[in-house]
């Protein structure tokens, strides 16, 4: 390196100003991954506060996941248009404000809209702060720069429930919100300080306006089909109908676009690595499947077992508990040995506690319904760690930063999807198995009249059946619907043996 390169290189950060540069970038990737889980215990509040139903409510989840999932894919270009420092920090800002106006909103649509905004804000801090965290620190301790980037990714999920269930019960929903306003807008005001001169050069780069559009299209199309396709009666209904061909014809234009485009927004050219292929494959079952579960779990626990938002939040939040200690442990053995047997047994434990947990009913206590999320837990680090290892080490060094930016995108979207259809198949199953369920229940009336003498009218009697029934029905479908899960979850595992082992070695943080 000559010495106008050295003087060009900025100084890495030392002291105080190192130690300040990695809390404000902590708190970027924290608060980013936060917003994905806070919400979920809080769904049921949410709905009911602004009068919705509860499968509406999970569209605080979706709007959110697939709006960051779309920016993701814009962060190169607009750091190399704008420098990713001035981006970081306009992106951390915006992240404060739309938090504030997301606790502010009075109904879900405005909710809702204020949480997309909030996607797109913050579906560029989670790249940016990992490359601005290895950016401050010295070159011999960049792995305690991955390091601690790496712990706040897995931190976040764990503390969202909790967080979300205490703020929900001990002051109300809008300040799940609220809590992440002074974070961001003070952290966002110490980044630009700190890391002013570690400004990359702006440059006048051209996007891919058409495929972006096109991704933007049919995205939104197959989100907002898959989220009122059941109110609507699916394609019984006009809209639908129309959504559905919106789509697929614009999934299918993009696919071409993209493919032939010389600067593609989304370089789907990395899908020619089969390594990568499975691997994405893997992943969209096996993350869609756990975000499945993620959502049905606390909206069960707290509509019929009875829970606050704040003990559904510690009985979900277990499962994060093991992760975060193996996590370090599983990507040491990984990057030295072949990662697809952890995958495979990664996968393949989600999926045989998902079907121990499809037995779950109305009876059990908290230890019983934890305990087993709790062991649940040791298969994400298994997943998640060498599949980024076996994704990025089957394609070229010149593709790693797309493939890792594709992999996030996927890994969004899936968790968008599967919210969803979740919702939709829970719903359906329920009806299906009340309407089954109710015409065997009591059919000779003893009930009635044992309720009857004890005072209760007809119409209390009748009500208080029907809430039996409900409850059961729903703990049936909530079983069958964990047992289809834990079946993709298998298949998931299996998939993973169609990728090749690793052609080269990659460092296991590059992506989440």
């Amino acid at each position: 390196m000559s010495l106008s390169d050295e003087q060009i290189q900025p100084q890495p950060l030392t002291g105080f100003a190192l130690f300040l540069g990695v809390i404000c970038l902590a708190m970027a990737n924290f608060l980013a991954i936060l917003d994905t889980t806070i919400a979920n215990v809080s769904i049921s509040s949410i709905a009911g506060s602004l009068g919705t139903s509860t499968s509406q409510g999970t569209y605080v989840i979706t709007s959110y996941a697939v709006a960051e999932a779309i920016s993701v894919p814009l962060t190169g270009w607009l750091s190399s248009r704008f420098g990713s420092v001035r981006v970081f920090v306009t992106c951390f800002l915006l992240f404060g404000v739309f938090s504030l106006l997301c606790g502010l909103a009075n109904s879900m649509t405005t909710l809702v809209l204020f949480r997309v905004l909030l996607g797109f804000s913050g579906g560029p801090l989670m790249p940016l702060s990992q490359t601005l965290m290895i950016r401050i620190f010295p070159k011999n301790k960049s792995h305690a720069a991955i390091g601690i980037w790496s712990m706040t990714t897995l931190v976040a999920p764990i503390m969202g429930p909790i967080i979300g269930g205490i703020l929900c019960d001990q002051y109300s929903w809008p300040y799940i919100f609220f809590c992440k306003v002074p974070f961001a807008l003070v952290a966002a005001y110490a980044c630009w300080h700190l890391l002013r001169k570690f400004e990359t050069k702006a440059e006048k780069s051209g996007i891919d306006i058409v495929g972006l559009i096109m991704l933007v299209v049919w995205v939104a199309a197959l989100q907002i089909m898959l989220d009122e396709g059941k109110d609507h009666d699916w394609f019984e209904s006009n809209r639908i109908v129309v959504l559905g061909i919106i789509a697929a014809i614009g999934f299918v234009s993009f696919l071409i676009w993209e493919l032939t485009a010389r600067n593609p927004v989304v370089d789907l050219r990395v899908f020619r690595h089969r390594g990568f292929s499975m691997s994405m494959m893997t992943l969209s079952l096996g993350f869609g499947a756990f975000f499945a579960i993620s959502v049905i779990t606390p909206l069960w626990l707290q509509i019929y077992m009875g829970y606050t938002a704040t003990i559904s939040g510690y009985a979900t939040a277990s499962m994060g508990i093991l992760a975060f200690f193996l996590a370090p442990v599983i990507a040491e053995m990984s990057s030295k040995f072949d990662p697809r047997p952890f995958v495979f047994v990664g996968v393949l434990w989600l999926g045989i506690w998902t079907f121990i947990r499809s037995y779950a009913n109305l009876d059990m206590t908290f230890f019983q319904v934890s305990w087993p999320i709790f062991f649940q837990g040791i298969g994400m680090p298994l997943f998640f760690v060498p599949l980024t290892a076996i994704a990025l080490g089957c394609v070229r060094e010149s593709e790693i930063n797309s493939a890792a930016g594709l992999m996030n995108f996927i890994r969004t979207l899936s968790g968008a999807f599967a919210t969803s259809m979740v919702n939709t198949s829970w719903e359906r199953e329920t009806r299906y198995v009340h309407s089954e369920l109710a015409g065997l229940t009591d059919q000779h009336g003893v009930a009635t009249h044992v309720m009857q003498s004890g005072g209760m009218s007809l119409g209390q009697v009748r009500s208080s059946i029907d809430w039996l029934v409900q409850k059961q029905s729903v703990m049936v479908a909530t079983n069958q619907l964990f047992m289809l899960i834990a079946a993709i979850f298998i298949v998931a595992a299996c998939i993973i043996w169609l990728a090749p082992k690793p052609k080269h070695a990659v460092d296991s943080s590059a992506a989440h």
